[in-house]
């Protein structure tokens, strides 16, 4: 898969009344974050949002700044971001940049939503 294939999103209920799962699928990069960033800003964000990131293989600087954006306004907004499905390459990079320390990390969508 190409660094700059587009990426796509889907946006599902959660099980919980509150909860958002965005799933996304493809890299996302400085040419692919904009729909990422419109859909952040299209909502006040709900009790839980899911980033379902199992479809996503690689993740550069400018998404990571994408996600840490907005879990911090979650956090202003005393929401919960929570990733889930991370593919180990974007464990990883999480991982260099000490960013697995400040986000929620879940192994599935499933143990995201149950706040396992």
């Amino acid at each position: 898969m190409a660094f700059d294939t587009p990426m796509t999103i889907e946006r599902l209920p959660g099980k919980a009344p509150g909860t958002v799962i965005l799933r996304l699928t493809g890299p996302i990069t400085l040419t692919t974050a904009a729909p990422l960033r419109a859909q952040f800003r299209d909502f006040d964000p709900p009790l839980l949002t899911i980033l379902d990131l199992s479809g996503v293989p690689y993740l550069d600087s400018a998404g990571m700044s994408e996600i840490i954006g907005h879990e911090v306004y979650c956090r202003d907004k005393r929401a919960r971001l929570v990733l889930a499905g991370v593919s180990p390459r974007v464990l990883q990079m999480l991982k260099v940049t000490r960013l697995d320390r400040v986000l929620t990390l879940k192994a599935t969508v499933e143990e995201a939503e149950a706040g396992a």
